[in-house]
């Protein structure tokens, strides 16, 4: 398959030091980049499936009446939270 390319981007001359400052060893700025850009791309693609899942779970409560209140959501997403880190704290140990 043939590569492309993504456009060049001018940036101010502090935001380039800036950028190069952090790269790793042995990483290109074109690296960073490319990284960059795949990341972006991927939180955009979790974010929109995200939103969508909302939006079918508020179709579906609309649909059956069937409503979770808000602190007992909460209070399950807190339970899971506090499971999760306990196990990674047993993990550490």
């Amino acid at each position: 398959m043939k590569t492309a390319t993504i456009p060049a981007v001018r940036v101010e001359p502090d935001l380039r030091a800036e950028v190069e400052a952090v790269l790793n060893e042995g990483e290109s700025l074109s690296e960073f980049v490319e990284a960059s850009v795949r990341a972006h791309v991927h939180r955009r693609q979790v974010q929109a499936e995200f939103i969508a899942r909302g939006l079918r779970s508020r179709d579906e409560a609309r649909r059956t009446g069937e409503y979770v209140e808000a602190d007992v959501l909460l209070g399950n997403l807190q339970r899971r939270l506090d499971a999760a880190r306990a196990q990674t704290s047993k993990n550490r140990k």
